[in-house]
């Protein structure tokens, strides 16, 4: 058996399980009950060092509607 056939042969059986049971594993993993906690922080991460605006910059904001051209 030449090598090609017999590569062909081993991804068609033992490699489609082995490539399945890996993803099924990662999916098992991300989904897990215990990843919930960081999973949200995680997703948080873009606005940990976010500031909103308060109520003192109200003129600031007028200023920038004038810029635009809207008043």
């Amino acid at each position: 058996m030449d090598t090609y056939s017999w590569m062909r042969q081993f991804a068609d059986s033992w490699m489609l399980l082995a490539m399945t049971l890996f993803f099924l594993g990662v999916i098992f993993w991300a989904f897990r009950p215990d990843s919930r906690e960081t999973h949200s922080d995680t997703s948080n991460i873009p606005f940990r060092n976010d500031t909103s605006p308060g109520r003192d910059s109200i003129e600031g904001d007028s200023d920038r509607m004038k810029i635009g051209g809207a008043q």
